[in-house]
């Protein structure tokens, strides 16, 4: 150990100096300080799913722009009183036919869903509603009404769907399938959209190489593996699973991640590494390396070496207490650090409650925030001293629960959450399949434990 190590531990911390942020109080100062989102046009025919709208879309003509047929029959002046009607022509398609002369009294004109209404006609009988009395064996020729006619009978108005100027679609839309239809309605040839917030994804901790665990004395091998290495682990080595699983994660929630590697537990090693991943992408998420171990350097880092503002180093939450925030900027452009926990719970975990809002505001959501459900809890959970959020699955409602809208006389059924087994924070298992982050508060001394049954807010995190 070099003496600059030696005085790096010898002179570290034994407690923290920084104070734990209330979670609301960390969520508020991220939201507060991210970088800027940055946009781009492109032709409305390429818009995709998950894009987000910079600015509000608004109708530039009627939907239909003309008197069109609701269903499949004919079409009618709907005063005329005649029992019969000859067909005098045929509107099989939406535009109009120039050729086919106004209605008069005792005529109709064949029309399917959708076509433009003839001059004069005000109404559409429906196939069901007719008898055929007369045709020359290819066309119809005179047809018979069955039911009463009234003016504007099975007729779309001009602006029935959509009239001109009205607001489609918000800022802040997240694109879908009908979004996406809709703009297609509009024939507009280009929309504003967000670009999809990139996000660098670094681990940090001592690398060991497929050759170096073949040459180095395994006194000297290092602790942090990469997940692509697949023979035996040496004893106190450890597989990287944190950068692959907030990769997918990112991928997952609509962003553009960048593997930033494994960045070794020194000095230089972290600030070049965390410059370079920075010029890729203006938010870069670190896992390992903030707790109060004599290689957690990363806040000293980001602090005095690269002059970074740590806007908090703690948060009062469980998993995650040591979760820390920091902005600063890197060849002159803004730039965003989330340096989180190294143990695969918690650093999954504050991402998706930290990062994954962030990104969300950076990228045009007009409401960044996680969806918050109201479920009963299947099992007793033992409270923490600090908030916690639990990992859970939901299932089919199975309990009742006074109503907010409808008044604690009335019920409605709430989902049932099963916690995910023992939540320890290193625990990988306990994500597996968890669709739900159950928002439990602190521990008091008039409650220490909810009881199977109490409910509890929860976060959805996945599919449910």
């Amino acid at each position: 150990m070099s003496s600059a190590s030696r005085d790096e531990v010898i002179h570290r911390h034994r407690v923290s100096p920084w104070p734990a942020l209330p979670m609301d109080d960390a969520i508020s100062t991220i939201m507060n300080s991210m970088p800027e989102g940055t946009c781009k046009f492109i032709p409305a025919t390429l818009a995709k799913p998950g894009q987000v709208l910079v600015s509000r879309v608004v109708a530039r003509s009627n939907v239909p722009e003309y008197h069109t047929s609701i269903k499949d029959g004919y079409a009618v002046i709907a005063s005329d009183t005649s029992p019969t009607r000859r067909v005098v022509g045929v509107q099989v398609a939406a535009a109009a036919d120039s050729t086919i002369t106004p209605l008069s009294s005792g005529q109709c004109i064949r029309v399917c869903t959708g076509s433009i209404l003839p001059p004069g006609a005000d109404a559409v009988v429906m196939v069901e509603h007719t008898e055929l009395i007369q045709h020359d064996g290819t066309e119809e020729q005179v047809i018979e009404m069955k039911a009463s006619v009234k003016k504007g009978q099975d007729v779309r108005s001009p602006g029935a769907d959509i009239r001109e100027g009205d607001t489609l679609l918000e800022a802040g839309t997240v694109l879908a399938a009908a979004e996406i239809g809709l703009l297609a309605s509009t024939a507009r040839r280009d929309i504003e959209v967000y670009r999809r917030p990139r996000v660098c994804v670094m681990s940090t901790g001592n690398e060991v190489s497929g050759r170096e665990r073949e040459t180095e004395p395994k006194k000297k091998r290092r602790k942090l593996v990469d997940c692509s290495v697949d023979d035996q682990l040496a004893a106190g080595q450890v597989r990287d699973s944190n950068r692959p699983q907030l990769m997918a994660l990112f991928h997952s929630r609509g962003f553009k991640p960048i593997d930033a590697g494994i960045i070794p537990d020194n000095r230089e090693s972290l600030i070049d590494g965390i410059k370079v991943a920075l010029r890729f992408a203006s938010v870069l998420v670190t896992t390992g390396g903030v707790s109060m171990g004599e290689k957690d350097l990363m806040k000293d880092v980001l602090e005095k070496d690269l002059g970074f503002k740590i806007h908090f180093g703690r948060v009062w939450m469980k998993p995650g207490l040591p979760a820390t925030f920091a902005t600063g900027t890197v060849d002159d452009s803004p730039c965003a650090v989330f340096a989180l926990p190294g143990n695969p719970v918690s650093s999954f975990v504050c991402a998706e409650l930290f990062a994954v809002p962030a990104l969300r505001k950076m990228g045009g959501y007009a409401n960044p925030d996680h969806s918050v459900i109201k479920v009963t809890l299947a099992n007793s959970i033992k409270l923490d001293a600090r908030p916690e959020y639990v990992r859970a699955v939901m299932r089919a409602p199975s309990a009742r629960a006074p109503s907010p809208i409808l008044g604690n006389s009335a019920t409605v059924l709430l989902p049932s959450a099963y916690t995910t087994g023992q939540q320890c924070s290193s625990r990988l298992l306990s994500l597996s399949g968890a669709n739900l982050l159950l928002r439990l508060p602190a521990r008091t001394d008039d409650c220490t434990v909810l009881p199977e049954g109490t409910v509890v807010d929860a976060l959805v995190v996945g599919n449910l």
